[in-house]
């Protein structure tokens, strides 16, 4: 009796061991680059164009990749805050390197993703970069610092700490 409950207890504990990694089987890691279309070009801006997004918000409308919508995925990048309480972020944009949307032109549409996360994360923690794990949408959103081609549901967040 007491080696089958030993034997159950083993196979329980083996088992919960492996949920997570069959469950990140379901996760689709990317970089930036999986954002844009692969038939993509990108146009060279025009000095017009460079000084209107100096001077203020992004006009640039990226194409995205529409089989991304619904997919569960991780990626690396630097956190813009915009909305939080008590030193917790529940609201920010994901950008590919530090500074984007606030000290530099925004980058294209398509390199920003706008992130909700419910349970909020650590604001001294987002000067760092950062992976983000959530469900990805193709949707737009536009706020006072960009025009963003992706929305996400934040799930988890980790340090990036061979960035």
């Amino acid at each position: 009796m007491t080696s089958h409950l030993i034997r159950s207890g083993f196979l329980l504990a083996f088992s919960l061991f492996l949920m997570p990694a069959f469950a990140n089987d379901d996760v689709k890691e990317l970089e930036w680059s999986d954002l844009e279309p692969k038939d993509y070009v990108k146009a060279i801006p025009t000095i017009e164009e460079i000084g209107h997004a100096m001077a203020g918000p992004q006009s640039i409308n990226a194409p995205v990749v529409k089989e991304l919508d619904g997919k569960t995925v991780k990626i690396p990048g630097f956190v813009v805050p915009l909305e939080g309480e008590n030193e917790l972020v529940t609201e920010f944009l994901l950008v590919p390197y530090f500074g984007a949307c606030v000290h530099v032109p925004p980058p294209p549409s398509n390199q920003i993703i706008h992130v909700t996360f419910k349970e909020g994360a650590p604001a001294s923690s987002m000067y760092d970069p950062i992976w983000v794990t959530g469900k990805i949408a193709t949707e737009t959103w536009s706020g006072e610092l960009a025009q963003v081609g992706y929305t996400m549901k934040g799930i988890s967040i980790a340090p990036y700490d061979d960035f």
